[in-house]
Order: C-alpha cells, then structure tokens, then sequence
C-alpha cells in the first residue's frame, strides 16, 4: 500500500522487543513518534491516511485539520481518547483491537489473590528485614496465610476476561458466582449484586467503567463485604471509591485489596490509595496487560485491521 500511517505513541507499546515487520508492510510509510503532545498531533498527521495511537487524543480539531485521514487503529481496546461522532462525520473508520491481554492480565489477577492469600508480601519483608533471620522456628508464620481451595470467588463482568479468571480460579478449587451488573438486562444465572457480596471470599471485577458502573463498590458495597474477604480490580479505577477501598483497608474489615489501575494514570496528582498508611494493599501501575505476547498481539492486530480496512471489509470497526 502506498499509504502513510503515523503512530503517535508508540512508546506505549513497545519496550524494543517486539516484530513491526508485518504492519511495516501494510503501509508505503510508518513513521512512529515515542510520545506526542496534544499540541503536536495536527502538524505530525498532516498527509497521513492512517492515524494509530493508544492514548494519544484524536479531537475534532483533529478531523477538521486533517482531511485526508481515513483510517484510526487504536492499539487498545478503549476509545475514549477518540471522538467518535467526529470521526463517523469526517467519514474516518475507527478500528480497535480486542482479547490481546486475555492471558496476561487473567495470570495477574490470580497472581494478586494469591499474593493477598499467602500474605506474600508480608512475607516478603519479614525476610528483607531480618525477621526469619531471628526466629526462634525454623519457621516464621506471622501473617495468617488463606486456602483458596473451598472459598468463594465473585466476579463482576464475565466476557473472554472474567471467563478466563474463572477457569484459572476453578482450578484452584474455588467456587465461582457471577454478578448482576447495573443498566445489563437481569439474568439468571448472575447474583444481585447486594446478595452476591456478603457470600464471597474474594471479588474481582472484569466489567467496563460506564455511567452504571462508576464507583460500582463504594463505602456500601464494600461494608456488605464478607470481613476478611479480599478485592482484586484488574478493570478500570473508576469502578471502585478509592477513598473508600482506604478507609475500610484501614478499618480491618477486609482480608486485603489490590488493583492494578487508579482512576487517574498516572497518578501525578496523588491518590487516597498511594498513602503509606494503607495496611493489605497491592498496587501495580496498570502493568497487568503488558507481556510481551499481549503487545505483539496488538500488533497483528493492527496489521489485521489495516489490511481488512484496504481489502473493503473492515475488521474490528468501532465508528
């Protein structure tokens, strides 16, 4: 293809370990830019047809500005970052790519309950400070570790990602309860949520972050809470009242909570779930997507998207 793409940050994909050559080849020209600030992303898309970006914001300015663009691939499979009504009335086609990081970030999931169970990381300073250095056993059993075997695990969101969490906690012998989410039609099969709740040992949320989903567990919701019980968010920060998920942590009543994602990334301007003073919190920094497998299925994904688009049957399409 003679087309030119610009991919506008590219840094947020690759860590120089993964294989450009198949979507090289779909284009006449790939020009990548590590990062592009808002300010910059009009003049750097002057003469591209195709536009990919991960988190790099795409206005309406943008569509006004650039004409010739026909073709958006999102290296991810949020598109808040696009304006989509825009975008449908410039005539520009959105593709996304989805189920890349099924298998990592279900592994991270399980990873965090695990961690949270056998208080690894309790366990983990006890050696750092020389605590097992000094015991009087030839064991140290300080923290109370938690069977998963028997207990109840609910999940919040059961699509390729909550189903994979599932298989992978059946395996460890856990029971597995589906819940009701808000603004979803009722089905059989899922728990109200404020009887799914006080049941469960452990809840991991799998679900989109809407306007019936924001702030999905707060102070409530997390009080119905089993004590002891554990929280894993592997979704989206906006699901969980994160000045609440402190409070409680704080208060004793949960067995722990860790999340993989803040309601804003990165967290320049704090976090009530970054304070020092939070007992049986995990956090990651949104890391649970990024193996090397996940990212280079982006990548023939985006390779898939952009042929489909040229062939005239597009794959993927979001607007």
């Amino acid at each position: 293809m003679n087309s030119r793409a610009v991919f506008l940050d590219y840094a947020s994909l690759d860590l120089g370990d993964l294989d450009l050559g198949p979507l090289r080849q779909v284009f006449g020209e790939l020009i990548l830019h590590d990062e592009s600030a808002p300010e910059q992303i009009d003049a750097r898309l002057q003469g591209a047809q195709v536009a990919i970006c991960n988190k790099a914001p795409l206005s309406a300015a943008t569509f006004i500005a650039c004409p010739q663009l026909k073709l958006v691939l999102v290296a991810a499979t949020g598109t808040n970052n696009i304006d989509l009504d825009a975008a449908r009335a410039h005539g520009v086609s959105v593709c996304n790519c989805q189920g890349y990081g099924t298998p990592s970030v279900a592994q991270h999931t399980l990873m965090l309950l695990l961690a949270l169970a056998t208080r690894l990381p309790d366990y983990h300073d006890a050696v750092r400070d020389g605590r097992w250095q000094q015991a009087r056993q030839f064991c140290l059993l300080d923290y109370p570790i938690v069977e998963l075997e028997g207990k109840t695990l609910g999940l919040l969101g059961h699509g390729e990602l909550g189903g994979a969490v599932a298989r992978l906690a059946e395996a460890f012998g856990m029971r597995v309860l589906l819940g009701q989410l808000p603004g979803r039609p009722t089905r059989a099969d899922r728990v109200a949520l404020d009887e799914l709740l006080p049941q469960v040992d452990a809840l991991t949320l799998h679900c989109p972050l809407t306007e019936h989903t924001h702030n999905l567990i707060g102070a409530d919701e997390l009080q119905l809470m089993k004590p002891g019980a554990f929280l894993i968010n592997t979704a989206r920060g906006g699901l969980v009242d994160e000045q609440a998920l402190a409070d409680v942590l704080r208060s004793g009543h949960l067995g722990g909570a860790a999340t993989d994602v803040l309601s804003q990334e990165p967290p320049r301007a704090g976090n009530p779930l970054l304070a020092g003073d939070i007992p049986r919190l995990i956090v990651t920094p949104h890391s649970a997507w990024g193996s090397r497998e996940a990212r280079q299925r982006i990548v023939e994904q985006l390779t898939e998207n952009a042929e489909a688009f040229f062939a005239g049957a597009a794959r993927r399409l979001v607007s």
